[in-house]
């Protein structure tokens, strides 16, 4: 950090030199034209490229056991056209792999193809996908997830439970924008006041999304347990206890959500209290498992845990909660 002091001409106007090597570094003389522009919190952003077109980030990679890691890896990192190029040719498996990620990765296409090349673009617009939309689309699914989850187990709906494991990849590839879209927001100060999300806020909606798309992934494992029934139906008689634990955890999950996006304390601390109403429901359902046959008991306890999980991550995302104006 280096600082410079303010000063004053005699008409008022206030002043301060540049420093020399970042003037040098981005062609700029005497005569030449900058843009300035104010942040929501308070800062002055001096732009020398304000009349530029973004140029694409491109970057080459060559074919390896890592190449979907890297794929994604590149993806989340911001760049526009990644580029597989190999030595030879690209082998069958390694165009699946390539076809396979970029079908996990929203707004990646493969644009060419031939023999020893294959080139992939990111074709979205991100200053038209405000972070706050992608997170409520992924938790909206992951809220669905865990409701249909639940109705699959208690009804013995396997098809259900099959497409709950199903919308999971959607899940994910909601999770991986996101986090792409964070990412460059915290790059570019411009695209940050245009989508109206600091760089401070970026931290807690990667945080946030991380535990979103972590209740998908125990969705998912708790629509295997129903599976694992085979269409059993379950006795409501004795899941009573059960029943309420898992309304009180998707209110508690829904809620936490809406906390955050809204910035409303009051909800988010409406969150933490249901704590002990969980907790007695949970100790209930335990109890409740003692009457049930021992596959069935043994699936309820353990998607009770799962449940539990859930409720422990609402919490987590409801305490993130800051309020307005803060």
């Amino acid at each position: 950090m280096e600082l410079r002091k303010i000063q004053k001409t005699r008409g008022g106007t206030f002043f301060v030199t540049l420093p020399k090597e970042w003037a040098v570094k981005n062609g700029i003389n005497q005569g030449s034209v900058v843009s300035t522009s104010v942040t929501s919190d308070g800062h002055l952003i001096i732009d020398p490229q304000y009349n530029l077109e973004p140029v694409p980030q491109t970057v080459i990679l060559k074919p390896s056991p890592l190449l979907s890691r890297e794929i994604i890896g590149k993806y989340l990192l911001g760049y526009d056209i990644l580029r597989v190029e190999a030595k030879d040719r690209i082998t069958v498996e390694q165009r699946e792999i390539v076809k396979e990620t970029s079908s996990r990765l929203i707004g990646l296409e493969i644009i060419e193809e031939d023999f020893n090349k294959m080139v992939m673009q990111c074709l979205l617009e991100q200053s038209a996908l405000p972070p706050e939309k992608v997170l409520r689309r992924e938790h909206l699914i992951t809220s669905g997830m865990y409701n249909d989850a639940l109705t699959a187990l208690v009804e013995g709906d396997v098809q259900l439970a099959k497409n709950v494991v199903a919308r999971d990849n959607e899940a994910d590839r909601l999770y991986f924008l996101l986090v792409r879209i964070l990412r460059t927001v915290i790059q570019n100060p411009r695209l940050s006041e245009k989508l109206e999300i600091s760089p401070i806020d970026c931290l807690d909606y990667r945080l946030t999304a991380s535990l979103v798309e972590s209740v998908g992934d125990l969705a998912s494992q708790i629509a295997d347990y129903a599976t694992r029934l085979g269409g059993k139906r379950l006795d409501m008689e004795y899941l009573k206890p059960f029943i309420k634990l898992y309304r009180a955890v998707h209110e508690s999950y829904n809620d936490a959500l809406t906390a955050f996006l809204s910035r409303n304390v009051t909800i988010a601390t409406s969150v933490r209290n249901r704590k002990v109403e969980v907790t007695e429901a949970h100790h209930q359902t335990d109890s409740a498992c003692n009457a049930l046959p021992m596959d069935v008991a043994q699936n309820i306890i353990s998607t009770t845990s799962l449940i539990n999980q859930i409720y422990d991550y609402s919490v987590d995302i409801s305490d993130l909660t800051t309020p307005k104006g803060s």
